[in-house]
């Protein structure tokens, strides 16, 4: 430890991209005897793990002196890449390490301080997690070109909710088809909020008739990055993950795979907007809940 590492210091970080790689966002919030500092910023090509480290760089960079430090980070790539890999990537002149530039902008900074580095589950609840997640989402959609949504191709909006996870669970879908408007709700009495996101969209397509254009709203990222691209993978490798792992909900998302192609639908990440359609449908899986609860 540094001899003079007197301040202790709280740190949140969070990075990535959509699409991956693609137009990135990251961010960092640090606590320190009573004061908080918010760091931002973007990059418009870049991939997850350089704005993981990105992040981490630029919470270090900020501060003034040695510190004895509590980071938390939802990036396994981060944290095994500190905790068991640099000494001996540095050892190698970094031959061959992927990122290798950043790598070496973070190695110097972590070894000014004391550091104890905190896996944190993303996505689960964990508030401050949950803030740099969003941060660096506003980041990145600070130079994301907005997308012009057609105002005559019915929109359909997903929303799920769970009391547990697993537990019993709602889904709720609100389509709005020129001037009507339709809803469609359901429950399971032990289920997971990706399984429920998955089933709204099953629902919810369900409602159209097939060779159908639509627009689809999400507030979820498993949702949105499965059936965008991990999909691909999944079908390719017969719905195993790499290392010959079952991909989990495997018999809804070769459902949705099935239902999705008889359809044209133009998949929206909507996580972050405040749209009366994802509110409704919110609602409606809120109150599904309540009846399988």
């Amino acid at each position: 430890m540094p001899e003079h590492a007197i301040d202790k210091v709280v740190i949140y970080s969070d990075g990535g991209c959509d699409p991956n790689p693609g137009i990135g966002g990251w961010a960092a919030v640090l606590h320190y005897g009573g004061h908080e500092k918010v760091l931002t910023g973007n990059d418009p090509v870049s991939t997850n793990n350089r704005m993981e480290l990105t992040a981490a760089i630029e919470a270090l960079k900020a501060l003034k002196r040695p510190c004895v430090i509590t980071f938390y980070t939802d990036s396994e790539y981060v944290r095994k890449g500190i905790t068991e890999y640099i000494e001996r990537w540095a050892a190698k002149k970094w031959k061959d390490v992927a990122n290798a530039d950043l790598w070496q902008q973070l190695w110097p900074l972590v070894q000014k301080h004391h550091i104890e580095w905190q896996w944190v589950k993303g996505h689960a609840g964990n508030e401050l997690n949950e803030r740099v997640d969003q941060l660096a989402r506003q980041a990145r959609l600070e130079i994301t070109p907005s997308e012009e949504i057609a105002a005559d191709v019915p929109r359909l909006y997903l929303r799920s909710s769970c009391k547990g996870n697993p537990g019993p669970g709602g889904w709720g879908v609100v389509l709005e088809q020129g001037h009507d408007t339709y809803q469609a709700s359901g429950s399971a009495l032990e289920t997971t909020n990706n399984r429920m996101e998955i089933t709204a969209a099953i629902e919810g397509l369900l409602l159209l008739s097939p060779g159908s254009t639509v627009q689809i709203f999400t507030t979820s990222d498993y949702l949105y990055q499965g059936i965008t691209q991990w999909i691909h993978g999944w079908r390719r490798r017969n719905w195993q993950k790499k290392g010959d792992q079952p991909v989990a909900n495997a018999d809804l998302w070769q459902a949705l795979d099935r239902l999705s192609a008889d359809y044209a639908v133009r998949w929206i990440n909507a996580k972050g907007q405040v749209l009366p359609g994802l509110t409704e449908a919110g609602q409606l899986a809120a109150a599904a809940v309540q009846v399988a609860a």
